[in-house]
């Protein structure tokens, strides 16, 4: 199994539709130990289920928008693994109202909200946990094409998007000096929780089977499968790269 006797964190499952739910099922389909987080009561009451339905060793209470959560997280995971091999980074945020309409009408506060959350929250977790990334750990986290062509209603998500894919490739210099790795999966529209906060996102999917050359909308499995691969030693040679798991629509023109 390729992730046999590795530790995995993941942070950002919030039910079973999660596409970290699916890359958590990969990771334990191959060998990994888990453990979740979750960033209030509400999401612990939905996690708790999912970790010990996968296996996991523990739960943990983490908020990535607050420095000092991200710091007593890094404590509760020392005191239990010691080390990590595998962080997980699935999280995004913007305001529902942010995500309609014009782009041009973005507010401030929504703008620093969803660049917080969806991408310095990287950037925190990267400061905060190198200190227990084994040798030769991997960091995935997750984005969309949206942050390199327009989607109509994606708006400051997309540009928190392109914030987390630069941001990626500064962090691949900075963590490989201990070779470490960092990379992120551009997923295909998939039925979440989050999506369903685009209200083009019905449209998307009947683009994806229409345009995509697999003619068929991704899975978290897929997802899953993809990031299996990027976390185990088979991809030790990759760092600082955007894998599209989207059934190859990115590649097409107008």
């Amino acid at each position: 199994m390729l992730l046999q006797g590795k530790k995995a964190l993941i942070f950002g499952v919030a039910n079973e539709k999660s596409i970290a739910y699916g890359i958590a099922q990969a990771f334990k389909n191959q060998g990994a130990s888990l453990a979740f987080s979750y960033v209030n009561e509400a999401i612990q009451k939905r996690v708790e289920p999912i970790s010990a339905e996968l296996g996991g060793d523990f739960t943990f209470s983490c908020d990535v928008s607050d420095d000092a959560s991200i710091a007593s997280s890094v404590e509760a995971v020392r005191a239990k693994w010691g080390g990590v091999d595998v962080l997980v980074h699935s999280v995004a945020f913007a305001n529902r109202d942010e995500l309609k309409g014009r782009y041009l009408d973005t507010s401030r506060d929504g703008f620093k909200l969803a660049l917080d959350v969806s991408a310095y929250s990287l950037v925190a977790l990267c400061k905060a946990y190198e200190p227990l990334l084994n040798p030769e750990a991997s960091v995935l986290t997750m984005t969309y094409h949206g942050s390199q062509q327009v989607v109509p209603s994606y708006n400051v998500m997309g540009v928190a998007k392109a914030a987390l894919e630069a941001s990626v490739r500064y962090l691949a210099v900075d963590l490989g000096q201990k070779g470490l790795r960092i990379n992120a999966i551009s997923a295909g529209p998939i039925k979440t929780l989050a999506a369903s906060g685009v209200s083009s996102f019905k449209a998307l999917l009947t683009h994806v089977e229409e345009r995509a050359p697999l003619h068929r909308n991704v899975t978290t499995a897929d997802v899953g499968g993809a990031a299996a691969f990027l976390a185990s030693s088979l991809a030790n040679g990759v760092t600082g790269e955007v894998l599209y798991v989207d059934s190859g629509l990115h590649i097409m023109g107008i």
